[in-house]
């Protein structure tokens, strides 16, 4: 019987796990070397949700730092999805019903969309659990 496709969307909580070697992220490291190997798994991300985890980086660590990480990351077996007038506005009816951060809501609103997981382990998810499948790490 063949293997199932497996889909999920990364969030910036479990890109920047994987990026830092944390313990949480050990999961996001296994399903990103699976993805690069193989063509069952697709991860998506939403560009809002990549502008998080640059502006982050360069925050705490500069911006030659986020520069050196965004090309790393442009590297990663993950499609990256810009949001249309229709993502947005998914994104900003969750951000109106709960109080999770607004690029939170695009990584939730692109999970519900595409019907599948969202890989995170912000703790922000936990009100969005009953419209977004959490996977959590």
């Amino acid at each position: 019987m063949a293997e199932v496709a497996k889909e999920y969307v990364l969030d910036s909580f479990a890109l920047i796990a994987h990026l830092e070697n944390e313990k949480r992220g050990a999961f996001v490291s296994v399903i990103l070397k699976e993805a690069q190997d193989s063509e069952d798994i697709t991860l998506y991300m939403s560009a809002i949700n990549l502008g998080e985890v640059y502006y982050i980086t360069m925050r705490e660590r500069g911006e030659e730092k986020a520069e050196e990480v965004l090309s790393l990351i442009k590297l990663l077996p993950i499609q990256f999805i810009e949001p249309d007038m229709d993502l947005t506005l998914k994104a900003a009816k969750l951000k109106a019903k709960y109080s999770a951060a607004y690029a939170d809501c695009f990584a939730a609103s692109l999970a519900i969309e595409k019907g599948v997981p969202v890989i995170t382990g912000d703790p922000e998810f936990k009100d969005m659990e009953k419209e977004v499948n959490v996977k959590w790490i």
